[in-house]
Protein backbone atom coordinates (compact mmCIF):
# COMPACT_ATOMS: atom_id res chain seq x y z
CA UNK A 1 0.00 0.00 0.00
CA UNK A 2 1.31 3.16 -0.85
CA UNK A 3 1.89 6.50 1.57
CA UNK A 4 -0.60 8.58 1.47
CA UNK A 5 0.25 12.15 0.87
CA UNK A 6 2.31 14.38 3.45
CA UNK A 7 2.05 17.72 2.08
CA UNK A 8 -0.96 18.79 0.11
CA UNK A 9 -2.01 21.87 -1.50
CA UNK A 10 -5.08 22.87 -3.01
CA UNK A 11 -5.34 25.22 -5.60
CA UNK A 12 -8.45 28.16 -6.41
CA UNK A 13 -9.38 30.29 -8.31
CA UNK A 14 -10.60 32.93 -6.38
CA UNK A 15 -12.18 33.55 -3.31
CA UNK A 16 -14.94 36.76 -3.23
CA UNK A 17 -18.12 35.21 -3.11
CA UNK A 18 -19.87 31.32 -1.74
CA UNK A 19 -21.29 29.68 -5.28
CA UNK A 20 -20.95 26.30 -6.53
CA UNK A 21 -17.26 26.16 -7.19
CA UNK A 22 -17.00 27.41 -3.29
CA UNK A 23 -18.88 24.50 -2.53
CA UNK A 24 -17.26 22.03 -3.78
CA UNK A 25 -13.97 22.97 -2.17
CA UNK A 26 -15.41 23.20 0.85
CA UNK A 27 -15.88 19.73 0.64
CA UNK A 28 -12.31 19.07 -0.76
CA UNK A 29 -10.59 20.70 2.23
CA UNK A 30 -12.97 18.85 4.76
CA UNK A 31 -11.07 15.44 3.24
CA UNK A 32 -7.77 17.01 3.35
CA UNK A 33 -7.90 19.27 6.66
CA UNK A 34 -4.13 19.85 6.75
CA UNK A 35 -3.74 21.27 3.24
CA UNK A 36 -2.62 24.72 2.37
CA UNK A 37 -5.05 26.66 0.23
CA UNK A 38 -3.59 28.72 -2.57
CA UNK A 39 -5.61 31.37 -4.28
CA UNK A 40 -5.71 34.49 -6.43
CA UNK A 41 -7.53 36.91 -4.15
CA UNK A 42 -9.29 35.71 -0.75
CA UNK A 43 -11.71 38.89 0.02
CA UNK A 44 -14.75 36.39 0.97
CA UNK A 45 -17.37 37.88 3.45
CA UNK A 46 -16.14 36.37 6.83
CA UNK A 47 -19.79 34.05 7.68
CA UNK A 48 -19.07 32.51 4.11
CA UNK A 49 -15.00 32.28 4.58
CA UNK A 50 -15.82 30.50 8.61
CA UNK A 51 -16.97 27.65 6.05
CA UNK A 52 -13.65 26.68 4.74
CA UNK A 53 -12.03 24.90 6.94
CA UNK A 54 -8.97 25.74 6.09
CA UNK A 55 -5.14 25.66 8.11
CA UNK A 56 -3.36 28.30 5.93
CA UNK A 57 -4.03 30.08 2.40
CA UNK A 58 -1.41 31.63 0.38
CA UNK A 59 -2.76 34.41 -1.93
CA UNK A 60 -0.99 35.95 -4.99
CA UNK A 61 0.01 39.31 -5.38
CA UNK A 62 -3.48 40.58 -7.01
CA UNK A 63 -4.56 40.36 -3.03
CA UNK A 64 -2.20 43.39 -2.34
CA UNK A 65 -4.58 45.77 -4.82
CA UNK A 66 -7.20 48.12 -2.98
CA UNK A 67 -10.74 47.12 -2.94
CA UNK A 68 -9.97 43.86 -5.85
CA UNK A 69 -12.93 42.43 -4.91
CA UNK A 70 -15.12 44.83 -6.34
CA UNK A 71 -12.81 44.87 -9.94
CA UNK A 72 -11.02 41.23 -10.00
CA UNK A 73 -12.89 40.32 -13.28
CA UNK A 74 -10.99 42.95 -14.89
CA UNK A 75 -7.71 41.49 -13.73
CA UNK A 76 -8.43 38.47 -16.01
CA UNK A 77 -5.36 39.69 -18.39
CA UNK A 78 -3.21 39.55 -15.41
CA UNK A 79 -4.14 35.99 -13.71
CA UNK A 80 -2.40 33.46 -15.82
CA UNK A 81 0.49 35.18 -14.82
CA UNK A 82 -0.30 35.64 -10.99
CA UNK A 83 -1.70 32.36 -10.74
CA UNK A 84 2.19 31.10 -11.98
CA UNK A 85 3.79 33.22 -9.19
CA UNK A 86 2.67 31.12 -6.39
CA UNK A 87 5.38 28.87 -5.07
CA UNK A 88 4.25 25.42 -4.54
CA UNK A 89 7.53 23.97 -3.89
CA UNK A 90 7.75 21.02 -0.88
CA UNK A 91 3.96 19.67 -1.86
CA UNK A 92 3.79 15.86 -3.12
CA UNK A 93 0.28 16.20 -3.96
CA UNK A 94 -1.46 19.63 -5.63
CA UNK A 95 -5.21 19.67 -6.40
CA UNK A 96 -6.92 22.43 -8.23
CA UNK A 97 -10.65 23.49 -8.32
CA UNK A 98 -10.42 25.26 -11.43
CA UNK A 99 -12.75 27.41 -12.92
CA UNK A 100 -10.56 30.04 -14.21
CA UNK A 101 -6.69 29.36 -14.29
CA UNK A 102 -6.04 27.16 -11.27
CA UNK A 103 -4.85 24.55 -12.76
CA UNK A 104 -2.56 26.45 -14.45
CA UNK A 105 -0.23 26.65 -11.31
CA UNK A 106 3.20 25.35 -12.14
CA UNK A 107 3.46 22.15 -10.16
CA UNK A 108 6.84 20.37 -8.58
CA UNK A 109 7.79 17.33 -11.43
CA UNK A 110 7.60 15.05 -8.25
CA UNK A 111 4.03 16.21 -7.40
CA UNK A 112 1.39 14.85 -9.06
CA UNK A 113 -1.41 17.48 -10.18
CA UNK A 114 -5.40 17.05 -10.10
CA UNK A 115 -7.63 18.95 -11.24
CA UNK A 116 -11.36 19.46 -10.90
CA UNK A 117 -12.31 21.10 -13.54
CA UNK A 118 -15.55 23.29 -12.83
CA UNK A 119 -15.10 23.96 -17.08
CA UNK A 120 -12.81 25.64 -18.61
CA UNK A 121 -12.88 28.98 -19.52
CA UNK A 122 -16.48 29.60 -20.68
CA UNK A 123 -16.01 33.15 -21.62
CA UNK A 124 -12.58 32.48 -23.77
CA UNK A 125 -14.19 29.39 -25.68
CA UNK A 126 -17.12 28.48 -26.29
CA UNK A 127 -19.19 31.26 -25.24
CA UNK A 128 -17.24 34.12 -26.20
CA UNK A 129 -19.87 35.59 -28.68
CA UNK A 130 -22.15 35.51 -26.35
CA UNK A 131 -19.72 36.88 -23.74
CA UNK A 132 -18.92 39.80 -26.32
CA UNK A 133 -23.01 40.19 -26.59
CA UNK A 134 -24.21 40.74 -23.42
CA UNK A 135 -20.93 43.12 -22.31
CA UNK A 136 -21.87 45.70 -25.66
CA UNK A 137 -18.27 44.44 -27.25
CA UNK A 138 -19.46 42.91 -30.81
CA UNK A 139 -18.32 45.65 -32.87
CA UNK A 140 -15.64 48.79 -32.77
CA UNK A 141 -12.20 48.55 -31.21
CA UNK A 142 -12.50 47.63 -27.20
CA UNK A 143 -13.89 44.32 -29.33
CA UNK A 144 -11.19 43.72 -31.02
CA UNK A 145 -9.06 44.00 -27.90
CA UNK A 146 -11.11 41.42 -26.10
CA UNK A 147 -11.16 39.02 -28.75
CA UNK A 148 -7.54 39.42 -28.43
CA UNK A 149 -7.06 39.00 -24.88
CA UNK A 150 -9.65 35.36 -25.16
CA UNK A 151 -6.90 34.25 -28.18
CA UNK A 152 -4.07 34.70 -25.59
CA UNK A 153 -5.88 33.13 -23.02
CA UNK A 154 -7.14 30.26 -24.89
CA UNK A 155 -3.45 29.52 -25.57
CA UNK A 156 -2.20 29.82 -22.57
CA UNK A 157 -5.27 27.96 -20.84
CA UNK A 158 -4.42 24.88 -23.23
CA UNK A 159 -0.90 24.71 -23.02
CA UNK A 160 -1.25 24.90 -19.39
CA UNK A 161 -3.51 21.93 -19.54
CA UNK A 162 -0.27 19.67 -20.19
CA UNK A 163 0.55 20.66 -16.37
CA UNK A 164 -2.47 18.35 -14.97
CA UNK A 165 -1.77 14.50 -14.59
CA UNK A 166 -5.62 14.02 -14.26
CA UNK A 167 -8.92 16.11 -14.29
CA UNK A 168 -12.48 15.38 -13.29
CA UNK A 169 -15.18 16.97 -14.50
CA UNK A 170 -18.32 18.08 -12.38
CA UNK A 171 -20.98 17.01 -15.52
CA UNK A 172 -20.41 14.96 -18.88
CA UNK A 173 -21.15 18.09 -20.71
CA UNK A 174 -17.74 20.08 -19.04
CA UNK A 175 -15.91 16.59 -19.89
CA UNK A 176 -17.36 17.46 -23.43
CA UNK A 177 -15.38 20.43 -23.54
CA UNK A 178 -12.72 19.34 -21.24
CA UNK A 179 -11.69 17.19 -24.24
CA UNK A 180 -12.73 19.80 -26.97
CA UNK A 181 -10.39 22.64 -25.30
CA UNK A 182 -7.47 20.35 -24.04
CA UNK A 183 -7.53 16.84 -25.83
CA UNK A 184 -7.44 15.57 -22.43
CA UNK A 185 -10.34 12.67 -20.90
CA UNK A 186 -11.80 13.16 -17.01
CA UNK A 187 -13.99 11.21 -15.05
CA UNK A 188 -17.26 12.56 -14.07
CA UNK A 189 -17.97 13.31 -10.50
CA UNK A 190 -21.09 15.45 -9.99
CA UNK A 191 -20.69 18.29 -7.37
CA UNK A 192 -22.19 18.51 -3.80
CA UNK A 193 -25.56 19.99 -3.73
CA UNK A 194 -27.21 20.69 -0.16
CA UNK A 195 -30.24 18.77 -0.21
CA UNK A 196 -30.60 17.67 3.53
CA UNK A 197 -33.11 21.04 4.24
CA UNK A 198 -34.48 20.88 0.73
CA UNK A 199 -36.03 17.37 0.96
CA UNK A 200 -37.36 17.82 4.54
CA UNK A 201 -39.48 20.20 3.35
CA UNK A 202 -43.54 19.03 3.70
CA UNK A 203 -45.86 19.49 0.31
CA UNK A 204 -48.97 20.98 1.41
CA UNK A 205 -50.36 21.03 -2.25
CA UNK A 206 -50.49 24.47 -2.80
CA UNK A 207 -48.06 25.07 -5.47
CA UNK A 208 -48.69 27.84 -7.73
CA UNK A 209 -46.74 30.40 -10.01
CA UNK A 210 -43.17 29.44 -11.58
CA UNK A 211 -39.77 30.09 -9.52
CA UNK A 212 -36.14 30.44 -11.24
CA UNK A 213 -33.45 31.03 -8.85
CA UNK A 214 -29.87 32.14 -10.02
CA UNK A 215 -27.32 34.98 -9.92
CA UNK A 216 -29.27 37.89 -12.81
CA UNK A 217 -26.41 37.63 -15.20
CA UNK A 218 -26.36 37.58 -19.08
CA UNK A 219 -25.31 34.26 -19.60
CA UNK A 220 -28.57 32.90 -17.36
CA UNK A 221 -31.01 34.21 -20.29
CA UNK A 222 -33.40 35.60 -17.09
CA UNK A 223 -34.33 38.12 -19.91
CA UNK A 224 -35.62 35.07 -22.05
CA UNK A 225 -37.52 33.85 -19.17
CA UNK A 226 -39.09 37.48 -18.22
CA UNK A 227 -40.18 37.45 -22.21
CA UNK A 228 -41.45 34.04 -22.33
CA UNK A 229 -44.24 34.80 -19.26
CA UNK A 230 -44.60 38.31 -21.22
CA UNK A 231 -46.18 35.52 -23.27
CA UNK A 232 -48.08 33.85 -20.59
CA UNK A 233 -50.04 36.90 -18.40
CA UNK A 234 -52.20 34.49 -16.72
CA UNK A 235 -49.07 32.56 -15.06
CA UNK A 236 -47.16 34.15 -11.88
CA UNK A 237 -42.97 33.66 -12.38
CA UNK A 238 -40.78 34.52 -9.04
CA UNK A 239 -37.05 35.50 -9.60
CA UNK A 240 -35.00 34.97 -6.43
CA UNK A 241 -31.92 36.37 -6.78
CA UNK A 242 -29.20 39.28 -7.30
CA UNK A 243 -27.18 40.35 -9.73
CA UNK A 244 -26.03 43.15 -12.02
CA UNK A 245 -28.99 43.11 -14.25
CA UNK A 246 -31.52 42.78 -11.75
CA UNK A 247 -32.39 46.60 -11.91
CA UNK A 248 -32.81 46.59 -15.60
CA UNK A 249 -34.96 43.84 -15.72
CA UNK A 250 -36.90 44.66 -12.91
CA UNK A 251 -38.09 48.08 -15.00
CA UNK A 252 -38.97 46.06 -17.92
CA UNK A 253 -40.64 43.29 -16.53
CA UNK A 254 -44.59 42.64 -16.82
CA UNK A 255 -47.02 42.12 -14.26
CA UNK A 256 -46.77 38.68 -14.09
CA UNK A 257 -43.09 39.09 -12.94
CA UNK A 258 -41.55 39.45 -9.67
CA UNK A 259 -38.71 40.10 -8.40
CA UNK A 260 -37.24 39.44 -4.79
CA UNK A 261 -33.24 39.96 -4.77
CA UNK A 262 -31.51 37.58 -3.13
CA UNK A 263 -33.09 35.71 -0.08
CA UNK A 264 -31.99 33.71 3.28
CA UNK A 265 -31.46 30.14 2.08
CA UNK A 266 -34.62 29.13 4.48
CA UNK A 267 -36.85 31.43 2.03
CA UNK A 268 -35.09 30.25 -1.13
CA UNK A 269 -36.33 26.91 0.15
CA UNK A 270 -39.94 27.53 0.91
CA UNK A 271 -40.35 29.31 -2.61
CA UNK A 272 -38.93 26.35 -4.38
CA UNK A 273 -41.31 23.83 -2.30
CA UNK A 274 -44.73 25.63 -3.11
CA UNK A 275 -44.05 26.42 -6.88
CA UNK A 276 -45.42 24.09 -9.82
CA UNK A 277 -42.40 24.18 -11.61
CA UNK A 278 -39.06 25.60 -11.87
CA UNK A 279 -37.77 27.54 -14.73
CA UNK A 280 -34.33 26.96 -16.04
CA UNK A 281 -33.12 29.14 -19.27
CA UNK A 282 -28.84 28.62 -19.22
CA UNK A 283 -26.85 26.61 -20.21
CA UNK A 284 -24.90 25.28 -16.74
CA UNK A 285 -21.73 23.38 -16.47
CA UNK A 286 -24.00 21.50 -14.14
CA UNK A 287 -26.85 23.48 -12.44
CA UNK A 288 -27.45 23.60 -8.74
CA UNK A 289 -30.38 25.02 -8.01
CA UNK A 290 -32.39 22.81 -10.41
CA UNK A 291 -31.23 20.22 -8.37
CA UNK A 292 -32.52 22.26 -5.22
CA UNK A 293 -35.38 22.41 -6.87
CA UNK A 294 -36.23 18.75 -7.27
CA UNK A 295 -34.89 18.22 -4.11
CA UNK A 296 -38.11 20.30 -2.93
CA UNK A 297 -40.23 17.80 -4.69
CA UNK A 298 -40.53 20.70 -7.86
CA UNK A 299 -40.23 19.20 -11.83
CA UNK A 300 -37.86 21.43 -13.85
CA UNK A 301 -38.51 23.07 -17.16
CA UNK A 302 -35.31 23.43 -18.89
CA UNK A 303 -33.10 24.19 -22.13
CA UNK A 304 -32.04 20.71 -23.25
CA UNK A 305 -28.40 21.62 -23.44
CA UNK A 306 -25.96 21.86 -20.50
CA UNK A 307 -25.11 19.73 -17.74
CA UNK A 308 -28.44 19.35 -16.19
CA UNK A 309 -29.17 16.73 -19.02
CA UNK A 310 -26.99 14.18 -16.82
CA UNK A 311 -29.96 14.50 -13.72
CA UNK A 312 -32.84 15.62 -16.02
CA UNK A 313 -35.16 13.18 -17.77
CA UNK A 314 -38.04 14.22 -20.14
CA UNK A 315 -41.62 13.51 -18.63
CA UNK A 316 -40.34 12.09 -14.93
CA UNK A 317 -38.76 15.33 -13.30
CA UNK A 318 -38.59 17.66 -16.25
CA UNK A 319 -39.93 19.58 -19.59
CA UNK A 320 -37.16 20.15 -22.03
CA UNK A 321 -37.23 22.22 -24.50
CA UNK A 322 -35.07 22.35 -27.47
CA UNK A 323 -34.50 26.33 -29.01
CA UNK A 324 -33.45 29.34 -26.34
CA UNK A 325 -36.40 31.05 -27.44
CA UNK A 326 -38.98 33.36 -25.22
CA UNK A 327 -41.57 31.33 -27.93
CA UNK A 328 -40.16 27.59 -26.74
CA UNK A 329 -39.95 28.25 -23.59
CA UNK A 330 -43.62 29.62 -23.29
CA UNK A 331 -44.72 26.47 -25.45
CA UNK A 332 -43.17 24.06 -22.47
CA UNK A 333 -44.65 25.65 -19.86
CA UNK A 334 -47.95 25.21 -21.29
CA UNK A 335 -47.71 21.43 -22.73
CA UNK A 336 -46.25 20.63 -19.47
CA UNK A 337 -48.78 21.54 -17.13
CA UNK A 338 -50.67 18.88 -18.51
CA UNK A 339 -47.85 16.23 -19.06
CA UNK A 340 -46.69 16.11 -15.53
CA UNK A 341 -47.03 12.37 -14.05
CA UNK A 342 -49.53 11.83 -10.81
CA UNK A 343 -46.38 11.14 -8.74
CA UNK A 344 -44.05 13.73 -10.36
CA UNK A 345 -43.31 15.51 -6.56
CA UNK A 346 -41.85 11.68 -5.29
CA UNK A 347 -39.96 11.62 -8.78
CA UNK A 348 -38.35 14.23 -7.99
CA UNK A 349 -37.08 13.96 -4.71
CA UNK A 350 -35.80 10.27 -5.50
CA UNK A 351 -34.02 11.84 -8.43
CA UNK A 352 -32.55 14.35 -6.54
CA UNK A 353 -30.50 11.53 -3.90
CA UNK A 354 -27.58 11.31 -4.92
CA UNK A 355 -26.02 14.46 -5.11
CA UNK A 356 -25.53 15.14 -1.68
CA UNK A 357 -21.58 15.97 0.19
CA UNK A 358 -21.20 12.16 1.16
CA UNK A 359 -21.60 11.05 -2.50
CA UNK A 360 -19.36 13.60 -3.19
CA UNK A 361 -16.98 12.90 -0.64
CA UNK A 362 -16.83 9.37 -1.72
CA UNK A 363 -16.23 9.43 -5.00
CA UNK A 364 -13.83 12.18 -4.88
CA UNK A 365 -11.72 10.57 -2.18
CA UNK A 366 -11.65 7.10 -4.44
CA UNK A 367 -10.54 8.95 -7.41
CA UNK A 368 -7.73 10.82 -5.47
CA UNK A 369 -6.27 8.16 -3.55
CA UNK A 370 -6.53 5.87 -6.94
CA UNK A 371 -4.97 7.89 -8.73
CA UNK A 372 -1.95 8.91 -5.90
CA UNK A 373 -1.52 4.75 -5.38
CA UNK A 374 -0.95 4.86 -9.63
CA UNK A 375 1.45 7.83 -9.15
CA UNK A 376 3.53 6.29 -6.14
CA UNK A 377 3.28 2.76 -8.03
CA UNK A 378 5.09 4.68 -10.90
CA UNK A 379 7.41 6.70 -8.95
CA UNK A 380 8.62 2.78 -7.24
CA UNK A 381 9.05 1.38 -10.42
CA UNK A 382 11.15 4.22 -11.82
Amino acid sequence: MPALPQNVAVVHDWLVDRAGAERVLEEILALFPDAVLYTLIDRMPAADAARLPRRRTVTSWLQRLPGVERYFTRCLPLMPMAIQQLDLTGHDLVISSSHCVAKGVLVPPEALHLCYCHSPMRYAWDMQAEYLRTEGLEHGPLSWLARRMFHRLRAWDAGSSNGVDHFAANSSFVRQRILKSYRRDAVVIHPPVDIGAAAQLVDDGGRRGYITVGRLMGYKNTALMVEAFRRLPGRELTVVGGGPQLQALRRGAPGNVRFTGALPEADKLRHLSSARAFVFAAVEDFGIAPVEALAAGTPVIALARGGALDYLRQGENAWLYAEPTPEALARAVVESEAGWPADVHERCRRSAEGFGAQRFRQEFSAWVQARWSDWRDAGDGR
